[in-house]
């Protein structure tokens, strides 16, 4: 996993880069010291993990996790516990308090690890399709689209006809990656290839709408950074 740590005490950052040098499955990609230089950083590379400390100069790292319109996983660092249930708020991987053990260290890029991993290779779940579940990985499908009370799941090679809504398969699958892009189609972000003329295209150069009133929020997350 690609990694930066964002922390300006001199002992913290050099005990996270041992920590992440004896680990040894960890690229680290940068230190910092000025949150907003790792904001401007991050507007322009993409990062697997971010070591975050929560009290940092110009900006908490609180509001720091706040500025980033798609956040990777994050382990808070710092020597206060008074942040750690607001920490979850943001879905944090870990909340480490210094000093911390190079075991407890571990422990925390270990989840990190898992959800990466879960991540890359999709999670699997069923579908009920006539009178059979069928189990599938959410990383095969490229496009989910309503048909009346139905919804059609489509792969690069078939489709699969579910009795349950779309709506129903919005929330299911938020976690996921998949976002609502029009009324009748949901698409899997990981599969959009481009965005043009009003459509995103997925893998297959299969084009699907957007819908004026979905614009805004998926170009905002996935397009605008």
């Amino acid at each position: 996993m690609n990694c930066i740590i964002v922390e300006d005490q001199a002992p913290a950052q050099r005990v996270l880069k041992k920590y992440i040098l004896d680990y040894g499955n960890l690229n680290l990609q940068g230190v910092f010291t000025d949150p907003v230089e790792a904001l401007e950083y991050l507007d322009n590379e993409t990062v697997d993990l971010i070591f975050l400390d929560i009290h940092l100069p110009k900006l908490s790292g609180i509001d720091f996790l706040e500025a980033l319109t798609n956040p990777p996983a994050v382990i808070f660092t710092t020597a206060f516990s008074d942040y750690a249930v607001r920490s979850y708020d943001f879905d944090a991987i870990d909340y480490l308090v210094k000093p911390f053990s190079f075991e407890r260290f571990t422990r925390a890029v270990e989840k990190a690890k898992q959800k990466q991993e879960s991540i890359d290779n999709g999670k699997l779940f069923f579908i009920k399709t006539g009178h059979e579940y069928v189990q599938i990985r959410s990383s095969s499908v490229s496009y989910i689209c309503s048909d009346m009370d139905y919804t059609e799941f489509h792969f690069s090679d078939k489709k699969l006809l579910s009795s349950e809504t779309l709506t129903y398969w919005e929330g299911k699958l938020a976690d996921l990656g998949f976002i609502r892009v029009h009324k009748s189609y949901l698409v899997n972000s990981s599969k959009i290839t481009k965005v043009s003329g009003g459509q995103v295209v997925v893998e297959g150069d299969r084009p699907i709408p957007i819908g004026r009133a979905y614009k805004d929020s998926f170009l905002a997350k996935y397009v605008k950074q």
